[in-house]
């Protein structure tokens, strides 16, 4: 089962107006959040979505369920992002353009770092996604061949943290970026460790 799977099936379908509340309530959490942290009020949510109070208890009882739901609908839209690149996109390039555009979010959401970083390890199916980009990247010839799911997710949640809390700017950013691309680029194989030394 998907994650959209989970999301429609476990739950009546709203209906359309009541559809478009959730939609307002969850990306004014994803801003309150962001600006504010996690012990952000119910009632600055509301306000920011231009809901009742009420309106917000209807959808999400708790605030642990908000901030839930929240990480859940981050984690369906990256996934199928990834998805989608792996069966769209260039081989070539698909890796790096999701990497990319991850880290560019991760400047304005908090909840991207906390998604990539959750020791719980909810991160799931977005974790099978980006593999399936990795290996399509390796099959290509340009990412090698001992590179693993785990390393790359590691290095897009340090740079996620790092971009979120380090405040870069985009030349940063893209240094950082190009930095690790080079690491796991086909090329870097030729660089062995020897003592503290590196040596290619």
């Amino acid at each position: 089962m998907t994650d959209t799977d989970e999301l429609t099936t476990t739950k009546p379908a709203l209906r359309a107006d009541a559809q478009r509340n959730r939609i307002r309530i969850l990306d004014a959490a994803e801003s309150v959040f962001a600006e504010l942290g996690a012990t952000a009020s119910t009632e600055e949510v509301a306000s920011r979505a231009g809901v009742a109070i009420g309106t917000v208890f209807r959808h999400f009882p708790t605030k642990r369920d908000l901030l839930a739901a929240i990480m859940t609908d981050l984690r369906c839209r990256l996934t199928a992002q990834a998805r989608t690149l792996a069966v769209a996109g260039d081989p070539t390039t698909a890796l790096f353009d999701f990497a990319t555009s991850l880290v560019e979010l991760a400047t304005t959401k908090r909840t991207v770092v906390e998604l990539l970083t959750d020791a719980a390890g909810q991160v799931g199916s977005l974790q099978q996604a980006v593999d399936a980009l990795l290996v399509r990247a390796q099959q290509a010839g340009v990412v090698r061949p001992d590179a693993r799911i785990a390393d790359v997710m590691a290095l897009l949640g340090a740079a996620s943290q790092g971009t979120l809390r380090g405040g870069w700017d985009r030349q940063a950013r893209d240094r950082t970026l190009s930095i690790i691309f080079d690491g796991l680029r086909t090329g870097a194989m030729g660089t062995i460790e020897v003592g503290q030394r590196q040596v290619g």
